[in-house]
């Protein structure tokens, strides 16, 4: 198996270099190319068809999310966004994801050692997963906006007969941001259940997020906060950088819990944390479902949520940006349904 080629498209020469030294010493990843802002770098992409391009965000002459666009339409690519981690980093980043970017990483670089290492152990493991990637990247049509139209209460009599459910709780990483939108866009309002989302973000990132996703869907959607009570009807976001669980207060009263518990939790949020706390508040009333991510991160949260006796709905191999998180619920041999993922509103609707 050949190299795997990579575009590095960025307006700061410090960068570059960066970027370029953290990956010489792997031998199946090779720089074929540098560009200095969007317009060379949609040209190098065209001239050298990389497997996989990195793509700053702000930029002269044509930005990053302009750029991505652009590549997107004349010669789709895996683009990982190289962002900062701020608001405007992450609307800015969220656009690029629009815009047919496959996932990002942080370019805020300390001198810290460690804040390197992990950048560089996130940076070679995403070349890896879209570089090797047998999934063709999605054409420009395939990115145009629509309107996800929601979907009607009961598109099907129900195939479930155990109790309602009363929580759907979510988990995704790579590819999460898109996919998420999607479920949430689909769901009409009214539903008499709370929803919580667990994504691997960083804090920044979730608040806009949530910012976002509360203008195009139905149910209002906010960043959760620790305190707050759990309501239905309503969806709440769990903030990047810390651990969200419920906590049941007397018989009838569910509120949010944030804190950095545990402090050596490789992700924060955790998928597995989170669902976990759900499943033992609601116990078989609970729907967890997975969609799209790297890793395994939500296994044990979807097994505990089948012990308490609720339900699990996963994304279909084909429609994942990486297959990790479903997988590894599926291969658990504890998911109920595997869906597509432009079906899974309408399936979640079915089986509450």
């Amino acid at each position: 198996m050949g190299k795997i080629k990579l575009l590095i498209v960025d307006d700061s020469s410090f960068m570059r270099s960066v970027l370029k030294r953290m990956l010489k010493s792997y031998a199946d990843i090779e720089v074929i190319g540098t560009a200095r802002d969007g317009v060379e770098g949609v040209e190098k992409a065209m001239q050298l068809r990389p497997d996989v391009v990195t793509m700053d965000i702000e930029m002269p002459r044509l930005n990053g999310i302009e750029a991505t666009a652009e590549i997107m339409r004349t010669a789709p690519v895996p683009i990982i966004m190289v962002s900062s981690i701020s608001l405007e980093g992450a609307t800015a980043t969220l656009d690029a994801l629009d815009r047919g970017a496959v996932d990002y990483i942080s370019k805020n670089i300390s001198n810290s050692a460690l804040d390197v290492m992990q950048i560089e152990k996130a940076l070679v493991e995403k070349i890896r997963t879209f570089g090797r990637g047998k999934k063709k990247p999605r054409t420009a049509a395939s990115l145009r906006p629509r309107r996800v139209r929601a979907v009607e209460q009961a598109p099907r009599p129900k195939s479930f007969a155990t109790q309602a459910i009363k929580t759907v709780v979510i988990g995704a990483s790579t590819g999460g941001p898109k996919a998420v939108q999607e479920v949430l866009a689909g769901l009409p309002p009214g539903l008499k259940v709370s929803v919580l989302v667990v994504v691997h973000m960083p804090g920044q990132f979730t608040r806009a997020f949530a910012e976002r996703l509360n203008g195009i869907c139905s149910m209002p959607v906010t960043e959760a906060n620790s305190g707050e009570e759990v309501k239905v009807g309503r969806v709440l976001i769990c903030p990047g950088g810390v651990q969200t669980r419920y906590v049941r207060k007397g018989a009838a009263e569910v509120r949010i819990l944030i804190n950095h518990e545990p402090a050596e939790s490789l992700y924060k949020p955790s998928v597995d944390i989170t669902v976990n706390s759900v499943a033992n508040c609601f116990n078989g009333r609970t729907l967890g479902v997975i969609l799209t991510g790297m890793g395994y991160d939500g296994k044990l949260g979807m097994r505990e949520v089948k012990r308490q006796g609720g339900k699990t709905l996963v994304q279909s191999e084909e429609s994942c940006t990486v297959y990790g998180m479903p997988r590894a619920v599926i291969d658990d041999g504890k998911a109920d349904k595997i869906v597509a993922l432009d079906m899974i509103a309408a399936e979640i609707v079915n089986m509450i």
